[in-house]
């Protein structure tokens, strides 16, 4: 993705989101208390999709979740397959 997006965490909704060119795209998570999220959705319309998106919305999701020392559990496939990727590039480093 060459442009920088601006993502909004909207704590009251559970997601985090960004609108580009009109259209709007977002993670949604759930926290299950004891410092776990649960993110179980990302949305990225066609218009949008193969630019990054949803990998910028996953990482500052975990991002998130890293600053305040929670667990994720990647209940979407998307950010299962996301985060099993950046373990494989953090063993091979």
């Amino acid at each position: 993705m060459s442009e920088a997006l601006s993502i909004h965490h909207d704590l009251v909704g559970h997601q985090f989101e960004t609108t580009v060119d009109g259209d709007r795209a977002y993670l949604a998570y759930m926290d299950l208390g004891k410092q776990t999220l649960d993110i179980y959705r990302t949305f990225v319309p066609n218009s949008l999709r193969g630019r990054g998106i949803a990998a910028a919305l996953t990482e500052h999701a975990l991002q998130y979740a890293d600053r305040l020392g929670y667990t994720v559990i990647p209940s979407c496939s998307y950010v299962e397959r996301y985060m099993q990727r950046q373990q494989g590039q953090a063993d091979k480093s």
